[in-house]
Parts: structure tokens; sequence; C-alpha cells
């Protein structure tokens, strides 16, 4: 077992518990007790003892969509035109990139920002790829990634008919191999989703495979929606229905799928996202970097719907998105008084509930019974900050880099800022080497 102790404990439980002095006894995969420190040494004097030295103790953050294949762009110049629209980014830098990806890139081009998430503290994520000449085997390699780095991972491949039948075949039968393999684990360490590009790359008959797929192995669709203007004009065009309306209709939506950006819908497709139980995340970063329009996500939570928060492949760290969603919504709205309560429950409170319904066990919460996902964040704060003002403090005072230990699943990843039985330098190396030679084949 193992006490962490002598720190600020937040729970983010039922009760919002801040404990002062507060510690977190760890047995095994899950949370034995939380308390008083001296109380819970006295319990269990046994128990290995690591000193939080008056830091915070808090769940680990969840990202909700992250694009692990987006790696390789980083740094990468293209002769491209200057993109004037968001399809124009799709074709000239993302539609070049996924297609020159091998089975070794998926690997290190997840293991990269991997290591950059132990880092900033973020100990689960739920990932959307797309290899379209690397498919078969590829959701098993960002699996093998997550499994020896130790990221708990909900993982799924980009279903599309932009490259093909036979790729589109490969990406429906790589989905059943790879939901099928995490239904047999019974491992809340790995779980998979079937996973779509957009509504202007899927047609009705690939559409009705997919749905069909997922219904029967009970999986949920975890799929971008209506984040271009362009993918609500296709869908208009060619099926005379908005985006939201589309997948509403096609029986897409319902609590175990997700509907990535939502962007450009309207008060009855918010009214379907909301009767249906899907989960909408919100991509603050990349929105904004793609042009593409802010979200209406005080209209969406105001109608009830499940709205988290993600990164799209924009960053490893969840605390930049935490603060740019709030300060985009306030710029939008000219309100400077908005936003301020909807997204910290975003981060901190739907992300969890989003991430929950995949698994048996429950992360998100420091409480007896929850999985060991526990971070300790060196911040020392300059005000009295207690249960009601820590998420003010981590909007204002906290970015990933200030977390010094990030453990998933009882186990530590990372102590004091140095990663454990991980070889960065090599993963780092190799990866340079891989992302090297992908620039020179595009």
């Amino acid at each position: 077992m193992l006490l962490i102790g002598n720190g600020k404990v937040f729970t983010r439980d039922e009760n919002n518990q801040f404990i002062e002095n507060g510690a977190v006894l760890i047995d095994g995969k899950v949370i034995k007790a939380i308390g008083k420190t001296e109380d819970l040494k006295k319990q269990y004097p046994q128990a290995d003892f690591k000193d939080a030295r008056g830091r915070l103790v808090m769940p680990g953050f969840i990202n909700t969509h992250m694009h692990y294949y987006s790696t390789f762009a980083r740094g990468m110049s293209l002769d491209s035109p200057p993109a004037t629209m968001f399809s124009m980014i799709l074709e000239n830098l993302w539609w070049k990139l996924d297609k020159q990806l091998t089975l070794e890139d998926v690997y290190y081009s997840a293991a990269g920002p991997m290591l950059d998430q132990i880092k900033s503290g973020v100990t689960t994520v739920i990932d959307h790829h797309a290899s379209p000449y690397a498919v078969k085997g590829s959701l098993f390699k960002i699996a093998d990634a997550a499994k020896d780095l130790g990221i708990r991972s909900n993982l799924c491949y980009e279903i599309s008919d932009r490259d093909g039948a036979k790729i589109k075949d490969e990406g429906i039968a790589e989905s059943v191999d790879f939901v099928k393999y995490c239904q047999e684990q019974k491992d809340d360490m790995i779980k998979g989703m079937f996973g779509m590009h957009a509504s202007m790359t899927i047609s009705d008959s690939t559409l009705d495979e997919v749905v069909s797929a997922a219904k029967g192995l009970g999986a949920g669709i975890h799929v971008h929606s209506a984040e271009g203007i362009e993918d609500v004009a296709d869908s208009l065009a060619k099926y005379k229905m908005r985006v939201v309306e589309r997948w509403y209709k096609k029986g897409v939506l319902d609590e175990k799928s997700i509907a990535v950006h939502c962007i450009h819908v309207t008060d009855d497709e918010i009214g379907m996202l909301k009767d249906s139980g899907t989960a909408v995340v919100h991509n603050p970063e990349s929105n904004m970097g793609n042009a593409v329009g802010v979200s209406p996500i005080l209209k969406m939570m105001d109608k009830g719907v499940l709205l988290g928060l993600g990164t799209d492949g924009y960053t490893a760290d969840m605390t930049e998105s935490y603060k740019v969603a709030g300060i985009l919504q306030r710029h939008n709205e000219a309100k400077p008084f908005v936003a301020w309560g909807e997204v910290p429950t975003m981060l901190f409170e739907n992300n969890k509930i989003i991430t929950n319904r995949y698994l048996d066990g429950h992360v998100g919460t420091l409480k007896e019974g929850a999985y060991a996902d526990v971070i300790i964040v060196d911040y020392n704060p300059p005000t009295p900050m207690d249960a009601g003002n820590i998420n003010g403090h981590i909007l204002f005072g906290v970015t990933g880099r200030h977390v010094d230990t990030t453990i998933v699943n009882g186990k530590i990843l990372m102590d004091e800022r140095k990663l454990v039985n991980i070889d960065e330098e090599a993963i780092m190396a190799r990866s340079r080497e891989l992302a090297t030679s992908l620039w020179s084949r595009i």
C-alpha cells in the first residue's frame, strides 16, 4: 500500500471535500481510504509513505477528445497554399499526413504525447485515430503504447469513405476486432469505440454499416459533428438535413456516443443531443486555430447537454483547454461574467461522467473504491484556497507542468518530475527519426 500524506487533498467527490493535511491511501489499483494524515498513518503504519509536503493532491485530468496521430505534424512545413477554409486544412495537412503513417509511426506518434500527458497530469484519454494505409492493427499499436506507458485509454478508428471502399471496410474490421478485444479483456485500462470522421465523408450506406456493427457490440460511436460549416452544407445538399439531425435519425446518437465540436448546431439539434443522452466534447484551442467558429457551449449546457472538454490533438495539457474555453466564451459573448461555472463543470465533473460510461469502475474522483488515478501538483497559493475556490486557483495559477507526481491505476508513472521506468530519450529519438522519414514522403 502507498499512503500519500501531508497534502491539500481535493477529492472531487459528491461532497467536494477539501482536506488540509490530508492523505490518500492506495491499495493496488484502487483508493482504500481518504482522511487526515495523522489518522491514516496510525491506521496503516505498514503503508509506504509519500510526503506531499503541502502540495495539492487531486484526481488526474481527463481528456475526452484527442488525436495522437497528429503528433508528427509538429514543426512540419508544407508548400500548400494558405488555407482559407477548414476543408483545405484537412486536404492539405491532415489527409496528407495520415496517409503516410506506418504502424511504427502510429506507435510513436502516440507515445510522444503520452509522455506529455504523464508530465501534465493527464491520466485518462479518449483518442480518435486515422492511418488509412496502415489500418489493420493500428488501434492495437496505440493500445501497446498506452500499456507500455501506463495511460488509461479509450480508442477508436476514424472510419470514412474518403479513401475508398477497401479502406472503409478495413476501418470497420479494425473497429470490430478492437472492440471485441477490449470486451474480452475486461480491463478498465483499455476500452474501444467505433469512430467516424464526419458527415461529409460518410455515405448513408457506410453510416448504416457502422451503426449496425456498433449496436451489435453494444459500443458507442465517436464522431466529429458540424465542426466546419462545410460539413453542414454538405449534409443539407446530400441528405436535406443538418449534421446532428442526420446522426439522430440514423441512430448514431445515444449515451455511449460522443459528438465532437457541435459548432454549427441549431436549437432543435441541441434538443436531439439532450434527448439522446449523447456527450458533446468542446475543443476550444483547435476550434480557434482552425477558425471554424465558436461552439455554443453555454446554450448546450443550459439545455442539459452533457458537455466535456478535450484538446483535439492541439495540446496534451488539459489546463490549456480549461483556460482557453472560458475566455473564448467571454470574448465571443462580450460578457465578462459568463462561463465561470460551466467550464470547470466540463473539465472536473462532466469529463469523468463521460469516461465512466465506458468503465466498470470509476475515475476522476478521490474516494474509497475509485481507481487510483492521482496527481500531486506543486502549487503554493498566494491567497487562501479551499474547496470553493480551487477552480480559480487552477485557472490562474496552475499549468500541467506544475504536476510533480502522476499515478495511474495505482502505478507511479512520474515521481517528483522524473519518469519511472520509462526511457524518454529513446522514445523521443526514435520518434524524431520516424517523423523525419514521414516528412520526406509528403
